[in-house]
């Protein structure tokens, strides 16, 4: 018996060795009960504790405490929400709702509804502007709201070509990066004139869904799907300057900027990780197998986590996956 202990310790030794030098190691699993079809995009609490999940296919927002790993709450009475953004001035989440009104507020700790902003059908991506206090939301046929997320006030519209996916707001400038993949382009917004003052035609790939951006070296990394890619703009010339194979059907991408690595979540089932240090070249780290269809994510840099959307197929349960970052 003990020769049987000791072989089998001498096996899982270098099998613990080699996902400790992973870049993303896999912590836990947390179930979202009774949550069918398709899961979108995910926000965190100020607090980093409370993960809020647009269960889209269930017309639900789920609640999950990524600290202690366990489901919280189903919240009910949303159609098709899409987006979802901490507000945390004001302790709210906005949910985009890809059918009905538009956008819903709900308090982050006791959940009520509370100001609907109408904005119309398709209501999508939505970030926060924290030093302007403005919500910006993705909508329609191709437009981008600015919101006053106190009083749910629609300060100014921008017309765009064609409906938005991800869009990235600047830190340092007032430039608002969106995807415009109906159109092929990428738009740039001027959010205090609130104008488009450029295009970026997308041409090394189609279907230009998820973006992340380097505002500190001036590069955008753009995902498509068909083929599945990520090209590498300059955000100065508006020009791309390279291009990397991905996992496919990605819809959420993340820059670690510390660590100058992009995490690109894709339904085929895979995370991809690419080194991202060289101005122009990417180069894959690690491929991590993950679940059909867990394409949205979230990546929390002051928590060190990544948080995996992954739907319910089958056998496969509907679940956050929790996923920590090494060194």
């Amino acid at each position: 018996m003990r020769v049987f202990i000791a072989a089998a310790i001498s096996l899982l030794m270098p099998i613990e060795s080699h996902f400790s030098q992973e870049p993303l190691v896999f912590v836990r699993g947390i179930e979202l009960p009774r949550v069918e079809g398709r899961v979108d995009h995910l926000a965190l609490d100020s607090r980093g504790e409370k993960l809020f999940v647009a269960a889209l296919g269930n017309n639900t927002v789920e609640v999950v405490d990524v600290k202690n790993g366990v489901h919280l709450k189903s919240l009910p009475g949303f159609r098709e929400p899409q987006g979802i953004a901490n507000v945390p001035d004001s302790k709210v989440i906005a949910v985009a709702n890809g059918q009905g009104e538009g956008v819903q507020l709900v308090g982050a700790d006791d959940y009520r509804f509370g100001k609907v902003i109408s904005l119309g059908e398709d209501s999508d991506n939505v970030r926060y502007d924290p030093t302007a206090t403005r919500l910006y939301v993705g909508y329609g046929s191709g437009a981008l709201a600015a919101i006053g997320p106190t009083d749910g006030k629609v300060l100014g519209r921008v017309k765009l070509a064609g409906h938005p996916e991800s869009f990235q707001l600047e830190r340092t400038g007032p430039l608002i990066y969106v995807n415009v993949p109906t159109a092929g382009h990428i738009a740039v917004v001027d959010r205090n004139a609130l104008k488009v003052t450029a295009t970026w035609p997308v041409s090394g790939a189609r279907s230009n869904y998820p973006m992340a951006l380097d505002e500190a070296n001036r590069r955008m990394f753009i995902g498509c799907r068909k083929p599945a890619k990520v090209l590498v703009y300059d955000t100065t010339s508006g020009k791309e300057i390279g291009a990397f194979d991905i996992v496919g059907d990605t819809d959420d991408m993340f820059l670690d900027a510390k660590r100058q690595r992009l995490y690109v979540a894709g339904g085929e089932g895979f995370i991809d990780v690419l080194d991202a240090r060289a101005p122009a070249t990417l180069t894959r780290v690690a491929r991590i197998s993950t679940a059909a269809g867990a394409r949205t994510a979230l990546f929390a840099p002051e928590k060190r986590q990544l948080y995996l959307a992954v739907p319910h197929r089958g056998a496969q349960r509907a679940e956050i996956r929790v996923y920590e970052v090494r060194d």
